[in-house]
Order: C-alpha cells, then structure tokens, then sequence
C-alpha cells in the first residue's frame, strides 16, 4: 500500500512517520520517499489501521496515485 503524506517535511516526520506504522505493524517493510513525500508498505494488516495511526500522529493520508 503506498500513501502520499503532504504534511512529511524533514527527516523527523519521516521517523514519526515510521514510529506510527510500527506502532501497527512492527514487522511491515517501509520505503520512505521524502523527496516525493510518500510513503510504501507492506503488510497484511487493513489499509485503515495505519491510515488512522498516521492521521493520529499528525499526518493524514492520501492515497498515492502511482
């Protein structure tokens, strides 16, 4: 599942963003693109369960488009 997080400025968003997904998944694989401001996973976990746990940490998704 990829998302497009616009509020992901700095390399800290990006580690929060990374704490908020492992917080729902500790296993899931994470591939941070800052430049592009998105953010890949995988994991077989609901799509709504991290799209809640980002908004919550402060940077509400929205579906990538590629």
């Amino acid at each position: 599942m990829r998302f497009h997080l616009p509020n992901m400025n700095c390399g800290g968003c990006a580690r929060s963003v990374t704490r908020a997904i492992q917080s729902v998944d500790a296993d899931a694989s994470i591939v941070i693109d800052q430049n592009r401001r998105e953010v890949e996973l995988t994991s077989d976990l609901p799509i709504d369960r991290f799209a809640s746990a980002l908004a919550a940490a402060g940077f509400p998704v929205v579906p990538a488009t590629s």
